[in-house]
């Protein structure tokens, strides 16, 4: 088992832990929470061994294997399936053996060896390696690429493979969903939940520490909390114990009062389609949020738009895709992922965008953002129609060499002064007051965003579409590097919105919470998804497994 007795843990002249004890069982599945600072991933660094307890005793069984994802990107021309084979130590260490016993001609050597490395898997190892690819949304034709050819969120999913491929009784997780979708997500929790030995994981997301933990770990002012149970019943039996507490109960009620009207103004609609009834049991636990939201470094709110048209805008016969590179032969034709889609998106509606990987859940909310036109067909807009974007990669609406005060002024300028918000705010002054509100304040406002971690910057890029007063909200995956706190906080405010929401995310608990509807971009085409989130993770898991039939049959052709 895991010890901890005692320990002290500071990083600089900031105690992260303060004489703290804690066990942890060998199969048990540990989330690891707390907020943003509180010393999680330093205590990652402590269980890993490359930082040492300042005080106390921490004791961890030597003959453990331990595995972590690489936080480090890849750079290499190997294929993606002979990056992750070579996840397997225990394989690699076998090989090298072959090698020196081979070296030295010595044959009872050669056959101790080699009959160790047909026990660690050597005939298989590419077949593991590519289930777990496969299972992580690559493609079949995508296992023998170059690592290097992929984007960086790709390759980050090949780190976590070759973590998984790691035989292990001990799996460090931090943050394993960042770069996931929602059809990953789901393979990989059924890959977890079927793993024999200890898990701790650091993540933000409530349904996947749900899903496979069985013990959360709370960092709380110095102290390591021990609860039995999942992150749900972690945050039911902290928000008993701070009912106890007066402050704290004074400081609940009034989030709950703040929460009523959400609840009242949606529980109404809960009685028709059944992914309304998902709708119902978000809206059970809104009270219990209050405790979890208190702690929340912000809490903001979209201020009403100016105008709601109606429709917001209509799409005709319109495909969506990517026009040919620059340097295509002349005559190339745009590559075309959605097409002929015939959809309104009305005042006050508030879509969930689902579709497996590669689908073209992204393609469509970047088309609609006007990012990328329409390959053919129309989309007409409504009048006064004012989009907020948050893109899926921040940078794609940030400047890496600019600060916050200066993607504000610049803001103001683009916007016309017939939709901007009073003179005031548009002054500095009233720009650093709302920055301030999005906790960038003093020196923050002066930092160039480059240098900023990817909380701060996606906080930035809503701080910019909350000044805009926007009519409809695009959102892909904007809880990426959100804590969850800040993600309740975000929940609670979409919820309080008049506007229309299009939300790409594979955040189920954001999802449910604040999707009355669904569309799914599937097979080339837009349509209406019949049924909630749990229907949806049940079509995955049947597409995952068409996807590989399909595979198979190909091979065997």
């Amino acid at each position: 088992m895991i010890i901890l007795k005692n320990v002290t843990l500071r990083r600089g002249n900031k105690v992260l832990l303060d004489t703290t004890s804690v066990t942890l069982n060998p199969g048990e599945k540990v989330g690891l929470v707390g907020r943003n600072g509180a010393g999680k991933s330093s205590l990652f660094a402590v269980l890993n061994g490359t930082l040492h307890e300042d005080g106390g005793e921490f004791s961890i069984p030597a003959q453990w294997r331990m595995s972590q994802v690489a936080q480090d990107m890849p750079e290499t021309e190997q294929s993606a399936t002979d990056f992750v084979v070579e996840g397997d130590t225990h394989l690699l260490a076998a090989r090298a053996e072959v090698a020196v016993s081979e070296a030295g001609d010595d044959g009872m050597r050669m056959a101790h060896a080699y009959t160790a490395l047909y026990d660690a898997g050597e005939y298989d190892a590419p077949s593991r390696a590519q289930a777990l690819i496969l299972g992580l949304g690559f493609s079949v034709a995508e296992m023998d690429r170059p690592v290097n050819s992929f984007s960086g969120g790709w390759r980050m999913r090949l780190q976590l493979a070759r973590a998984l491929m790691c035989p292990s009784d001990l799996l460090l997780l931090d943050e394993p969903t960042n770069h996931l979708d929602l059809d990953a997500l789901v393979w990989l929790e059924a890959w977890l939940k079927s793993y024999a030995g200890t898990i701790v994981v650091i993540s933000h997301d409530r349904e996947f520490l749900d899903a496979i933990t069985n013990v959360t770990l709370h960092i709380d002012h110095g102290k390591l909390v021990r609860y039995g149970g999942n992150y749900s019943k972690f945050e039911d039996m902290r928000a008993e114990q701070m009912v106890l507490q007066q402050a704290a109960h004074a400081k609940q009620q009034e989030k709950v009062a703040h929460l009523q009207k959400f609840i009242d103004r949606f529980k109404a609609k809960a009685s028709k389609a059944k992914q309304a009834q998902s709708r119902v049991k978000a809206l059970e636990r809104m009270e219990k949020v209050a405790p979890i939201l208190a702690d929340a470094e912000f809490q903001f709110e979209f201020k009403e738009p100016i105008s709601l048209p109606n429709p917001m805008l209509s799409m005709t016969d319109a495909s969506f895709g990517y026009p040919p590179p620059e340097n295509a032969p002349a005559g190339a034709a745009a590559s075309i992922i959605v097409q002929k889609v015939n959809r309104s998106v009305l005042a006050g509606q508030r879509i969930g965008i689902l579709g497996a990987n590669g689908q073209g859940k992204s393609t469509l909310v970047k088309t609609v953002a006007g990012a990328l036109q329409p390959i053919a067909g129309d989309i007409v807009t409504g009048k006064g129609l004012s989009i907020g974007y948050f893109s899926q990669q921040e940078l794609d609406v940030l400047r890496p060499a600019d600060n916050p005060l200066e993607h504000m002024i610049r803001l103001v300028r683009d916007t016309p002064a017939g939709v901007r918000p009073g003179a005031m705010e548009c002054r500095e002054q009233g720009l650093r007051n709302f920055l301030g509100t999005f906790n960038f304040s003093g020196d923050m406002v002066k930092q160039p965003v480059g240098s900023m971690s990817g909380g701060e910057k996606a906080r930035l890029v809503l701080c910019m579409i909350v000044w805009q007063r926007p009519n409809l909200l695009l959102l892909d995956e904007p809880t990426n590097h959100l804590d969850l706190a800040t993600r309740e906080a975000l929940s609670v405010a979409l919820n309080e919105y008049e506007g229309s929401v299009m939300l790409v995310s594979h955040d189920r608990a954001l999802l449910r919470s604040v999707c009355d509807e669904f569309w799914l971009v599937s097979r080339g085409g837009v349509n209406d998804f019949d049924g909630d989130l749990d229907d949806y993770q049940v079509y995955l898991l049947e597409e995952a497994k068409r996807q590989r039939e399909m595979a198979s049959a190909r091979k065997a052709a």
